[in-house]
Parts: C-alpha cells; sequence; structure tokens
C-alpha cells in the first residue's frame, strides 16, 4: 500500500498528517480552518484517498499559514507515497459539476511542478474562509508534490459550490493519475524517470 505520514512543527503551525494512496475514502480531520476540512473531506472522498490531518495554526492571525502548511504537507505526502511511480498512468483530466459551477482539474505526476489557476469567484469569501486560499492551497500542494497542475472553474455563481468542485475534480484527478496500469511497465516516460 502506498501511503506517507509526516509531520511539519513551525510557530505558525503544528500539523500531523498521514495519507494512504490506495484507500477507501476516509477521512479525519482536525484543523482550526472549518471550510478546508469539508473540502478535503471531499477531496479524500472523490479520491478514494484514506487522510488523516491533525492541524493547529495561528488562526488568531487568519487561516493563511494553517491551510499554506496543510498544502505542504499534503504535497510532501503524496510525492512520498507515489515513490519511484513505477506503473502509474500518470496523467488526467477531469471535469466536475456541482450544480450550476464546472470545474476542470489536468494533472501530470511529472516531477516538474508548475501551476496554472483559472478561476474568478462571485464572493471573496465562503463563510470566514477567504477564496485566495484555495490558489494557496494548491499552489504549495503542487509544488510540493512534484506536479502539473492545471485547475480552470469554466463558470458558476455560487462560490461555495465552484471550490467544491475544485476539490472534488482533483481527488478524481489525482486518484486516475496514480492508479497503476498493468500495461505500464517502470516509469511512463521516455526519459526512464519521473
Amino acid at each position: 500500500m502506498r501511503k506517507a505520514g509526516l509531520s511539519r512543527k513551525t510557530n505558525e503551525t503544528d500539523i500531523k498528517l498521514s495519507l494512504a494512496v490506495d484507500g477507501s475514502g476516509v477521512s479525519e480531520l482536525e484543523t482550526d480552518v472549518p471550510f478546508l476540512n469539508h473540502m478535503l473531506n471531499l477531496f479524500t472522498k472523490h479520491g478514494q484517498f484514506d487522510l488523516s490531518v491533525q492541524a493547529r495554526g495561528d488562526i488568531d492571525i487568519d487561516d493563511h499559514h494553517t491551510v499554506e502548511d496543510i498544502g505542504i504537507c499534503l504535497g510532501q505526502a503524496f510525492r512520498e507515497a507515489l515513490g519511484d511511480k513505477k506503473g502509474i498512468k500518470r496523467y488526467a483530466n477531469v471535469f466536475i459539476p456541482m450544480d450550476e459551477a464546472l470545474a476542470q482539474v489536468v494533472i501530470d505526476i511529472s516531477n516538474r511542478p508548475h501551476f496554472e489557476y483559472r478561476a474568478t469567484y462571485p464572493s471573496q469569501q465562503v463563510g470566514s474562509f477567504s477564496t485566495e486560499l484555495v490558489h494557496e492551497f494548491l499552489w504549495k500542494f503542487a509544488l510540493e508534490a512534484r506536479i502539473t497542475l492545471h485547475v480552470i472553474v469554466h463558470y458558476g455563481s455560487n462560490t461555495h459550490h465552484m471550490i467544491e468542485a475544485v476539490f472534488k475534480a482533483l481527488g478524481r484527478a489525482l486518484d486516475e493519475a496514480t492508479l497503476i496500469d498493468p500495461r505500464v511497465k517502470g516509469v511512463p516516460s521516455t526519459k526512464g524517470v519521473l
């Protein structure tokens, strides 16, 4: 089973995270950011991962450090859990509708971190959560996982629905890209490494 666990403690956050790529969609989430808990739960369920996160941060300032550091830890866990990446499908392109919203996530597990983000939300907040933190989370995740990640929100009128579609699509795309394909011998790259 492909899995990883890690801890990250700074003056701003204290995080313990464990991930099983070949899971069953079970999450145990205890963070100080309720909206992120909701999004990570969706991500885990639709990606069929098992994810445990315990995170405390300086939310008296704002949610930024906690969200950013969870993205860092989740990316590092994915990279570690995938190991040499032998046999994976590598690529995925997933569209997810959430009522009136439509999001697309395209992934290359490339060992070349890159992030493209096309999303304009109707509101800057969902409850107390700042929508700019979606970008922060995804960028840090892509950087630490060393993947190419393109996220496009094609349309929508409800900010919550739009972000929810992104996290569901991210889970589904990562699930597809990390699946072992029995036809793939070694790593899916003409370079011989990923």
